[in-house]
């Protein structure tokens, strides 16, 4: 089932075009990594499929229905780079402070710290976290609404392997429950963790396969040379 479908967009931010000619189906239940180096495009595709970005031409529907659409605020999650949690306030503050705002159950609190592994550091200071705890944070207050389509912009940025190992095992348990995970990256052997990779470069697609078949059609060792073919070739 397609839980993302993107059809001829455009998109064109100060001036430039910052995405072009874009057509990608994102599958439900997998991990799909957005990869792609600085400035390729990555957080603009993002922001297009939550609707908070203005569209020149195309379309993007999110489990059937347009980007943005009030049906889907709480189906769909978006986290930044940026952390999206109080510092000054506990964990679990911070969820009881969204789980109010989304009107969840309070069981939903304990569950999503539980989902990120926070259980030991739930009363404490977010400010006197690591930054794979405050992103593990992030993402808890993300899953306090059960989104089934999760947006997630570069979360292991300057993470430590053995954080983002730990991110990446969360990520794919999520999509083992069905969710559907959108992960932007611009460090190539965070490929191999995804299901599937959209591979972009200067505002356009160059490749959207499994990590497996970017291998076999770039006839390449590892991805980051198959990346490197792939840019040569375009």
């Amino acid at each position: 089932m397609t839980a993302i479908t993107i059809r001829g967009l455009y998109v064109r931010r100060g001036g430039k075009l910052a995405l072009s000619h874009l057509d990608a189906d994102i599958e439900s239940g997998r991990v799909t990594g957005l990869l792609g180096p600085s400035g390729s495009g990555k957080t603009t595709l993002m922001r297009a499929i939550v609707g908070v970005q203005v569209i020149e031409r195309g379309s993007v529907r999110v489990l059937g229905d347009p980007a943005g659409s009030p049906q889907l605020r709480r189906r769909v999650a978006y986290i930044t780079q940026a952390p999206s949690v109080y510092q000054d306030l506990t964990v679990r503050e911070n969820l009881r402070y969204f789980a109010r705002i989304l009107d969840v159950p309070p069981q939903r609190i304990d569950e999503a710290i539980e989902t990120v592994d926070l259980g030991e550091e739930s009363d404490r200071v977010v400010n006197g976290l690591s930054g794979g705890e405050r992103a593990r944070a992030s993402l808890a207050t993300a899953l306090l609404g059960e989104p089934e389509v999760l947006v997630l912009d570069e979360p292991t940025v300057g993470l430590d392997p053995v954080l983002r190992r730990d991110l990446w095992s969360t990520f794919k348990r999520l999509a083992e429950d069905g969710a559907t995970l959108l992960v932007s990256s611009h460090v190539m052997d965070e490929a191999d963790r995804c299901d599937e990779l959209l591979l972009m470069r200067q505002g356009r697609i160059l490749e959207h396969a499994t990590p497996a078949d970017v291998l076999r059609q770039t006839d390449a060792q590892d991805l980051d040379e198959a990346f490197l073919r792939l840019i040569e070739g375009a």
